[in-house]
C-alpha cells in the first residue's frame, strides 16, 4: 500500500506526463530527436535525481518513489520514461553507493542538472557475456589509458557522464579486474545532428574545437592533401574513417569518440550508438573501486543493474498500461454489429487477461522495488523476475491493445503501433529474456548454471 506521499508524488507524476509530456511523444519518435524539453519539465519537477542523497542535493528517494513517476512517464512516452529510469539508477545507483565524495559530487551536479548518465558496458562480441569485453584501461602512472569499443550505448552523443567499464591493468600489464570509470564528455556548443552524415560544420559545432570552418579547412588539407580537395570530402558518415580522422586531425575527439547511430526500431528519440576510445586518458581518481576490489569488482558494480532492471521492467509495464487504457476506452465507444464491441465475449476476455497481467506485473515491480539485495540495491532474483514478467507481458498486451483498434490502431495516426515498437526492446536490453530465465533458475535451485563451454 501506498503512503500519501508516494500518492502525492505519482498524481505529480501523473499530471506532468499528461499535460507535457503526451503531447510531444509522437513527435519525438517521428523526429527522432532527444525531448530536451522533456528533460527540462523533468529536472524543474526535480523527477531527475529523485535517488540521490539529500547531501549530494537530491531527494533522498527510494527506488519505489522513482518507479512509480517511471510507470506515469511511459503511459504516455517510453523515452521520456528510459531518461528517468537513468537519472535515478543504474551508473547514478553504482555512484552513489562505491564513489567517493568526488566523484558522487560531480555525477549529482550532472544528473540534477538533467544529465542522463550513459553506461557504457555491451561490445559487438560482449552483449550478454559482458565479462568477454575487450576495451582495455591500462594504468600509467596517475591515470588510466582506455582503447576499446562500445555499441548499443543509449544517450550516446546525448549523455555527458559515462560510466565505462573495461578491463583493468596494471602498470606491468597484469590484468586485475573488470572495473568502471567515471568519463564527462565536453559539452558541445550545439545539440548533436541526429542523422548520420556529418559536414565540417556539423563536427566543429559537436566538439567546439575553436577553429573558423576555414581555418580547419585549410588545416585538414595540409594533413591530407588532395583526398580534401574535393567538396564531397567535407562530407562523411558518423563514426566512418574520414569522421576519426578528421577528429583527430582537428584535436576534436579527446579519446572518446560518438560512433554512428544504430536505426533503432522503437524508443526512437533517444540514441543508441557506439562510442569509441582512443588512448582516452582519465585520472586515477575517477576509477569507480567497490569495497571488495576489482577482483569482486564487476560483480558489485553489476548489483546497481539490479535497479536499472527494476527500471526497465517499468518502463515496459508502463507502455503496456497506457495501450490497455487506449483499449479500454476504445472497446466502448467502437460499435460494430449495432452494438459496442466491448459487449463480445472473446473481447472482454481478452481485456480480463490484460488487466490481470498488468496487475501482476505491478506486484512483482514493487516488491523488487522494495527489496533489498545488498548495497542498498534490489534483490537480483526479484528484479529478474519482475524484468522478465513485465517484458513478456508488455509485448503481448501492446499486441492485443493494437488488436482490439484493428486497423485503427494500425495506423501512425494513433499510439498503438509505437507503443508494440516500444515494448519490443525490453525481452532484449538489460538482459534480455532467455538469460534472465536462466539467473532465475541458477537461484531457485541454488546451483551454478554455467554459459561458456568449459563451464
Amino acid at each position: 500500500m501506498l503512503t500519501a506521499t508516494q500518492i502525492d508524488l505519482q498524481a505529480r507524476a501523473r499530471g506532468l506526463a499528461e499535460s507535457r509530456i503526451a503531447p510531444r511523444a509522437a513527435a519525438v519518435d517521428r523526429d527522432e530527436a532527444y525531448p530536451w524539453d522533456n528533460v527540462r519539465a523533468l529536472t524543474r519537477a526535480g523527477f531527475m535525481g529523485m535517488t540521490i542523497p539529500k547531501a549530494y542535493g537530491g531527494a533522498g528517494l527510494g527506488i519505489l518513489e522513482a518507479v512509480l513517476v517511471i510507470e506515469e512517464m511511459a503511459k504516455h512516452c517510453g523515452v521520456t520514461a528510459r531518461i528517468v529510469v537513468e537519472g535515478n539508477m543504474g551508473a547514478v545507483g553504482a555512484i552513489m553507493a562505491y564513489g567517493t565524495a568526488k566523484q558522487k559530487r560531480l555525477a549529482a551536479k550532472l544528473v540534477l542538472a538533467g544529465d542522463k548518465p550513459a553506461i557504457c558496458i555491451t561490445e559487438p562480441q560482449a552483449g550478454s557475456a559482458a565479462t568477454e569485453m575487450t576495451t582495455r584501461a591500462q594504468l600509467r602512472g596517475d591515470r588510466y589509458i582506455i582503447n576499446g569499443k562500445k555499441h548499443w550505448i543509449t544517450g550516446g552523443g546525448i549523455s555527458r557522464l559515462h560510466l565505462i567499464f573495461a578491463k583493468v591493468y596494471d602498470e606491468f600489464d597484469q590484468e586485475q579486474g573488470i572495473g568502471a570509470f567515471l568519463v564527462v564528455r565536453d559539452k558541445p556548443r550545439k545539440k548533436p545532428e541526429t542523422g548520420e552524415t556529418l559536414t565540417l560544420q556539423d563536427i566543429l559545432a559537436e566538439h567546439g574545437c575553436g577553429l573558423s570552418e576555414a581555418a580547419a579547412r585549410r588545416r585538414l588539407r595540409r594533413r591530407f592533401g588532395k583526398r580534401h580537395a574535393l567538396g564531397a570530402r567535407w562530407t562523411m558518415r558518423r563514426g566512418s574513417k574520414d569522421h576519426l580522422e578528421t577528429l583527430a586531425a582537428l584535436d576534436a575527439a579527446k579519446g572518446l569518440i560518438i560512433g554512428r547511430r544504430e536505426p533503432a526500431m522503437g524508443l526512437r528519440g533517444i540514441p543508441e550508438t557506439e562510442i569509441l576510445f582512443n588512448d582516452l586518458e582519465v585520472p586515477e581518481d575517477m576509477a569507480l573501486m567497490p569495497p571488495r576490489g576489482l577482483a569482486h569488482g564487476f560483480g558489485d558494480l553489476m548489483r546497481a543493474y539490479n535497479s536499472q532492471r527494476v527500471g526497465a521492467a517499468t518502463v515496459a509495464l508502463g507502455i503496456a498500461q497506457g495501450a490497455y487504457s487506449l483499449a479500454l476506452a476504445y472497446a466502448g465507444e467502437r460499435r460494430q454489429f449495432g452494438r459496442p464491441i466491448a459487449e463480445f465475449q472473446g473481447l472482454q476476455w481478452m481485456l480480463a487477461d490484460m488487466s490481470v497481467k498488468l496487475e501482476a506485473a505491478r506486484g512483482l515491480i514493487h516488491k523488487a522495488a522494495a527489496s533489498n539485495g545488498g548495497g542498498g540495491f534490489p534483490d537480483m532474483l526479484q528484479a529478474a523476475q519482475a524484468k522478465l514478467f513485465a517484458a513478456d507481458m508488455a509485448i503481448e498486451v501492446t499486441n492485443n491493445a493494437l488488436q482490439i483498434f484493428g486497423a485503427a490502431g494500425y495506423s501512425r495516426e494513433r499510439p498503438l503501433e509505437r507503443m508494440v515498437r516500444d515494448a519490443r526492446m525490453f525481452t532484449i536490453g538489460g538482459g534480455t529474456a532467455q538469460v534472465l530465465r536462466t539467473l532465475i533458475a541458477s537461484k531457485i535451485l541454488n546451483r551454478r548454471l554455467p554459459q561458456t563451454r568449459g563451464g
